[in-house]
């Protein structure tokens, strides 16, 4: 059993590897991101707040580093959903038939694939950190070494979870679709309003109420609250906007994350199990 999970696990991390253009591109994207639109805004958005009064004892942080934690989370979504585009090519080349047919249990197929995922989400997130740090943002700033660490290991937990719920969702979607344009249909429908009712490249306080209800429940705003702080730190001032947060409300934003992640495994499971491959 172990051995059938870890089978589907390397499988799609040696492919990930191997085509050069996909390894490439999945990096280069997020970078490019940071280095055009990033320092493009920050010096316009950074300008207009420039007159804006910092409280006692808070420090300010520029749209740069504010959006850097946007631009990960914003990757870990892209890689996330687009991770069942996978088993939609097993189906169409027939080998996802033979793979159901093993006895491999279906669940391993799930898990497999999620952590594959789950990988690529921690490799690309390194990095977009490491650029990010490279070309102003200011992350971990006045944090000590144990401070960094941990802060990394709790932006690692984040985006795991997070990306785990997007993985499941995506697998149990594509094992239900027939053709890659169906499946790319709805990845692009889901995408523009979690991404954009999320707190990723703004304030969501000006937003009318109905989203911003579902900009704080949204699963990518939960994950960005955790992203800064951890990168961040529990308070600091952005783009003219006092931001607070509480070991609570980090804890709370991950329990909504795990119990994502959990009604989405329902989800992919039970697609599988109903999964007919002829």
């Amino acid at each position: 059993m172990t051995y059938g999970f870890a089978t589907i696990y390397w499988r799609d991390m040696i492919r990930f590897v191997r085509f050069k253009t996909l390894l490439f591109s999945s990096l280069l994207q997020p970078a490019l991101w940071l280095a055009f639109f990033g320092i493009a805004m920050s010096s316009s958005f950074d300008r207009l707040m420039a007159g804006v009064p910092v409280p006692p004892g808070v420090h300010a942080v520029g749209y740069l580093t504010f959006m850097a934690a946007g631009i990960i989370a914003m990757t870990t979504l892209f890689t996330s959903l687009f991770g069942g585009i996978v088993i939609l090519f097993d189906k169409n080349w027939g080998l996802m038939r033979e793979i159901l047919a093993s006895p491999m249990n279906r669940n391993h197929i799930i898990f497999g694939i999620a952590l594959s995922g789950v990988t690529k989400s921690f490799i690309q997130v390194i990095i977009i950190m490491a650029f990010g740090i490279l070309i102003g943002a200011a992350f971990f700033a006045g944090f000590g070494a144990m401070q960094v660490v941990l802060g990394v290991l709790g932006i690692l937990a984040f985006v795991g979870i997070f990306a785990l719920g997007f993985l499941f969702l995506s697998a149990g979607i594509a094992v239900s679709m027939e053709s890659p344009e169906g499946l790319q249909g709805i990845i692009t429908l889901l995408t523009m309003p979690i991404f954009f009712a999320s707190n990723a490249l703004y304030p969501v306080d000006s937003f009318p109420e109905f989203l911003k209800v579902l900009s704080i429940y949204n699963p990518m705003t939960l994950m960005i609250n955790g992203i800064r702080y951890f990168a961040i730190g529990p308070d600091f001032l952005a783009l003219g906007k006092h931001y607070v947060y509480t070991t609570s409300d980090i804890a709370l934003s991950f329990f909504g994350l795990i119990c994502f992640a959990a009604i989405t495994f329902w989800f992919a499971w039970w697609r599988f199990k109903k999964a007919v491959v002829t």
